[in-house]
């Protein structure tokens, strides 16, 4: 299962790269912003993503002990979005020890 979850994180992270860097090359993303903001197809898929990263930073606080952590990670998140989301859940299955299974990615370290 942990093989699968890197490819699957692994997948996002670069197809998130590439679609990121073919948009930047493309047109700002102020620029783009401010033609797509009257959409309201636009501003609810742009509040569906939103919504979706304060979901998963939800977990990450619960993951992280300390302060700067989640202070780190959620200015990453709101900023990259699955960009940074796929590097926080590849970091941590590259942590995990080999006995270990998905179910200690998920919960919270008890040390």
């Amino acid at each position: 299962m942990r093989n699968v979850l890197v490819v699957l994180f692994l997948g996002i992270l670069t197809a998130m790269l590439y679609v990121t860097t073919t948009a930047s090359l493309d047109r700002g993303v102020f620029v783009a912003g401010s033609q797509l903001w009257p959409d309201p197809w636009f501003r609810a898929t742009l509040a569906d993503a939103y919504f979706g990263f304060i979901t998963f930073y939800v977990w990450v606080v619960y993951k992280e002990r300390s302060l700067a952590p989640r202070i780190i990670w959620f200015v990453l998140i709101m900023a990259f979005g699955n960009i940074a989301m796929s590097i926080y859940v590849l970091a941590k299955l590259f942590k995990l020890e080999p006995s270990e299974s998905v179910e200690a990615l998920l919960l919270r370290r008890s040390t």
